[in-house]
């Protein structure tokens, strides 16, 4: 953890803005596991206290890597696993432009990430269980940079589903983004 402090006063202000850095390059020896916990609603808790900095949760998540189904913090010189209870960013706005075959959607993370739905940020639905329920539901998911993926909020999930378009070709429901189709659970 010290060494991550430490790299994030180095990187200062710029270390938002700065091109993402390459931690799938990084391979640092794991050094162990840190009480970090992202939590499903997208909190991040350090030591059971959520942490209160924005800046510093934004610099974090640039070096957050999935290897298989483990999160890790990595910088050239430490591998730090932590914990994510389903994924570490949800989608918190969608905006949609352009109609069927030309629509674009575009989206934003809860950490102020856009991009657009499309082959290199494809839209999936996997089953999610709502804390407190008792059986999973589809719940869309989009990748949003190396194996980092993000959950649609219900609002956002209720946008996407208002994009919903028959596709009497492909016999079902979905929506177009960067001209690829994306059928959803009926």
């Amino acid at each position: 953890m010290e060494n991550l402090l430490k790299l994030a006063g180095a990187l200062g202000d710029n270390a938002l803005t700065a091109p993402l850095p390459p931690v799938e390059k990084w391979n640092p020896e794991h050094c162990g596991t840190m009480d970090l916990v992202i939590r499903r609603d997208g909190l991040w808790v350090h030591e059971k206290t959520p942490i209160g900095r924005p800046q510093l949760v934004q610099l974090f998540a640039r070096i957050l890597r999935r290897d298989g189904d483990d999160y890790f913090l990595v910088t050239p010189v430490e591998k730090i696993g932590i914990t994510v209870e389903d994924v570490p960013f949800i989608i918190t706005l969608l905006e949609a432009e352009g109609e069927g075959v030309d629509q674009n959607i575009l989206v934003q993370t809860n950490l102020g990430e856009r991009f657009t739905i499309g082959p290199d940020h494809p839209l999936a639905f996997r089953d999610y269980r709502p804390e407190g329920s008792s059986k999973p539901t589809p719940a869309p998911y989009v990748t949003v940079r190396r194996n980092l993926q993000a959950r649609f909020s219900r609002n956002a999930w209720y946008d996407l589903a208002a994009l919903a378009k028959s596709d009497r070709q492909k016999g079902t429901i979905g929506v177009w983004s960067e001209g690829v189709f994306y059928p959803l659970p009926v």
